[in-house]
């Protein structure tokens, strides 16, 4: 019998985030492990990110590529069930070309992605943010988009989210961004994200120009850390014409910095002590998990 936690589910999670995005400019945080899937459903958000670029630290290793389609399926498969969130996942260049693409989508799709973006930057990529970039041919991210446009609606009757990336604006300015974006629609993106837009003024630009010709595209806004973006409010995002807005790798670098400080600490002083306060209790974890010692726990139990 199917789990009653799935059971309430009516729609496929590309659905519900189409939804969403319908009705309200959606926050949407990187997790990248099952339990930050988890906090982010108990705190009450609507949506969850996987990051390429977190799935790549948390694995060693940064996020030039690496990775292969199954190390990402299977943290969002973990990320989906432990939070019954619909869940936009980074798919960097599409793991390959047109074949993969396909893949990718299916692949992703049955691990309970709502949707992917894939980037038009060459292999091996980098961060959206850092300088050096070199892009792939327009028809060839083109092609790419049409193949996962096919896939999208062999696998999902097109209710899966295809999300085209442009780094271009990094690289050739935002006017080329634009041009990018108008192909990308045209071969069957349903969402664009404007990588390394550098001001207020820009973001409001790009959504005011690409809606001119596609007022039902939904956009997606990067607002990342240490990056060219300043920091924008987020409910400054959905009246510059944004649907969604990810940050990306804002859990893991606050993980990250309390066990970088922790462990200085416990090696100073040779004792945990000073860190208590700083801790998830055991009970607080276990509460998390809605687990109690000696009683069943039914999987998946995200709520």
């Amino acid at each position: 019998m199917q789990n009653a936690i799935f059971s309430t589910i009516r729609k496929s999670p590309g659905k519900v985030l189409r939804d969403l995005m319908s009705k309200e400019c959606v926050m949407t945080i990187g997790a990248y492990n099952g339990l930050v899937g988890r906090i982010l459903s108990q705190k009450g958000f609507k949506a969850g990110y996987v990051s390429g670029a977190a799935v790549s630290a948390s694995s060693g290793q940064p996020d030039i590529g690496l990775l292969n389609v199954n190390d990402f399926t299977k943290v969002i498969n973990e990320v989906y069930m432990s939070s019954n969130l619909p869940i936009i996942a980074d798919a960097d260049t599409g793991f390959g070309e047109g074949e993969m693409c396909s893949k990718t989508v299916w692949e992703y799709n049955r691990a309970g992605a709502a949707g992917l973006h894939i980037e038009d930057q060459v292999f091996p990529k980098r961060c959206g943010h850092l300088d050096g970039k070199s892009l792939i041919e327009t028809k060839d991210m083109m092609n790419k988009i049409r193949i996962a446009a096919k896939a999208r609606d062999d696998c999902s009757g097109g209710e899966f989210i295809i999300c085209a990336r442009t780094d271009a604006c990094g690289v050739y300015g935002i006017e080329e961004a634009l041009n990018r974006a108008s192909k990308y629609i045209e071969a069957g993106a349903d969402m664009i994200f404007p990588e390394g837009l550098t001001s207020e003024k820009d973001f409001k630009y790009f959504s005011t120009e690409i809606r001119k010709n596609f007022p039902n595209v939904y956009l997606l806004a990067n607002m990342t850390e240490f990056g060219k973006t300043p920091y924008i409010p987020f409910k400054n995002f959905a009246e510059l014409g944004y649907n969604i807005v990810i940050y990306p790798v804002s859990t893991l670098r606050i993980a990250m910095k309390a066990i970088d400080v922790f462990l200085e600490d416990l090696k100073e002083n040779g004792t945990v002590e000073n860190s208590l306060s700083k801790m998830q209790t055991r009970k607080e974890l276990y509460d998390l998990l809605k687990y109690k010692p000696g009683e069943e726990w039914i999987f998946p139990n995200p709520k």
